[in-house]
């Protein structure tokens, strides 16, 4: 269909199959902030922050390193004590462009491609402009107040390359809302986030030319904007415009307009601790932009749903704390394979994708610690893959087995994929609320040999003559699928 510039028009859209097929994504946060490199981590990651000290912590402490500027804005922070000890209180933040390029010539975008088919994953979304307003492309529509803020070479494009050739899509994030070289001022919590953004036509072209031209010259199969829109665009106009060249292209949910009256009311002291405090209960629950928009998808950020979505939803999240590189994590600070395989099952289980993020070094490099993380996830998928990939929800997402552990279903037309989170102990596990008939079939992922089971009362007990695989997860295949009499 040709799809209007309407919200009621470009609602229409429908999900495409690859996009729920796909279920592992992987994310690339790669600014100048890889540079200094710096990021607080002694508190927790951002949402524990925010739940347990408010917001105002959150940014003044601010675990993403890719947010550097703004937290060097905020005076007495610990990157701004950081920064004036190891640069000296004269030294721009801009000043790393030159080191950024110094070493682009090292970075190998066939290198980056090859690790992510390695692992798994279906697509790849890029960070084109983060906050900062560095751009990863040599953009016909250049920054008014910096016109040379951009990379050496054309990252975007290399990219976009590399990862279509290995057969995966490609997505292109872009900080709609903010680009810190247009004001000097910090967000120092989630109300004054809202006035933060830029409001001068000036700026709404900007923002809007680039997203028309990654759409145009660069076919992207996902539009992945950050925590906002500038308000006075219609930006159904850019909805229509990608969805009349990519039918099958996505689009997430943080496009929300705030509009003047809204920011002016941030100032009242009264009203902002209301407003401060509205955003923060929706922050907990997984939006991270004002709602009332148009999208396919949504993209709670470091946290997980208790049950089944209807709505197509996406986990959004560093493999540690921060999404750019930062150096003070530690091996400690990162999810470790067996939580990143039983997130992803998780996550799967209840209609979402993970999108898994990367923060490479100056030069393109990819921390070891990042790269062995997600290369186990790979392996996982290499062997369990059918229990991920191209499926669906099941009436319900979450099991028990009688011995305790906690069991994920997924399904695909005919048969249903139950995931152990975790070997069983013994040479057998009773899998609770399933109803087998005579005939079906049970089978270890990643082996021929069908498995005996029995079936007692609401249970399937599954018997394995060998010792259960030392593995993350699990999966079992039941072909034609039990019925469900665990509700």
């Amino acid at each position: 269909m040709e799809y209007q510039p309407t919200r009621e028009s470009v609602d229409k859209h429908p999900v495409p199959g690859w996009y729920h097929d796909a279920k592992f994504g992987i994310f690339i946060h790669w600014s100048l902030s890889c540079v200094p490199a710096f990021a607080p981590t002694d508190k927790g990651d951002i949402m524990d922050i925010l739940r347990n000290e408010g917001s105002r912590a959150m940014f003044a402490n601010q675990p993403y390193s890719e947010w550097y500027l703004n937290s060097l804005r905020i005076k007495g922070s610990p990157v701004y004590r950081h920064h004036l000890k190891t640069y000296g209180p004269d030294f721009d933040y801009y000043e790393f462009a030159q080191d950024f390029n110094a070493a682009l010539d090292a970075w190998d975008p066939a290198g980056w491609a090859d690790l992510f088919k390695q692992v798994g994953a279906r697509y790849v979304v890029l960070v084109t402009k983060h906050h900062d307003g560095f751009l990863l492309w040599p953009s016909e529509h250049p920054n008014p107040m910096k016109p040379d803020l951009h990379a050496s070479r054309n990252v975007v494009g290399e990219l976009n390359e590399a990862v279509k050739a290995r057969g995966m899509r490609m997505g292109y994030y872009y900080s709609s809302p903010y680009d810190w070289t247009f004001t000097a001022k910090p967000i120092t919590d989630l109300a004054m986030s809202l006035a933060r953004v830029p409001r001068t036509g000036e700026y709404r072209r900007y923002a809007n030319s680039h997203w028309y031209e990654l759409i145009d010259e660069y076919d992207p199969s996902v539009l992945w904007s950050d925590i906002g829109y500038p308000d006075g665009v219609n930006i159904n106009e850019i909805f229509a415009h990608f969805y009349n060249k990519k039918p099958d292209g996505v689009v997430n949910e943080r496009w929300g307009q705030a509009n003047g009256v809204t920011r002016a009311l941030v100032f009242i002291p009264g009203i902002r601790q209301a407003i401060a405090s509205y955003a923060k209960r929706l922050w907990l629950q997984g939006h991270t932009s004002p709602p009332g928009v148009h999208y396919d998808f949504t993209t709670p950020e470091y946290t997980s749903l208790s049950e089944v979505s209807e709505q197509k939803w996406e986990c959004v999240r560093g493999i540690g704390k921060s999404f750019g590189y930062n150096r003070q994590e530690v091996p400690a600070d990162f999810l470790s394979v067996p939580e990143l395989v039983r997130l992803l099952v998780d996550i799967v289980s209840k209609n979402g994708n993970l999108l898994l993020n990367v923060g490479p070094k100056p030069g393109g490099e990819i921390p070891e610690v990042q790269v062995d993380r997600i290369k186990g996830v790979g392996a996982w998928l290499a062997t369990n893959g059918d229990a991920i990939y191209g499926t669906r929800p099941w009436t319900r997402a979450e099991g028990r087995t009688a011995e305790g552990s906690d069991v994920r279903f997924t399904c695909k037309p005919g048969s249903l994929f139950a995931i152990l989170m975790g070997a069983p102990r013994g040479p057998e596990t009773t899998i609770q609320g399933l109803k087998a008939t005579d005939g079906t079939q049970v089978e270890l992922m990643g082996h021929d040999e069908p498995l005996e089971w029995t079936q007692s009362s609401g249970n399937v007990t599954v018997r394995l003559e060998r010792q259960w695989p030392d593995s993350p997860a699990v999966a079992l295949k039941m072909t034609p699928a039990p019925e469900d009499v665990g509700r």
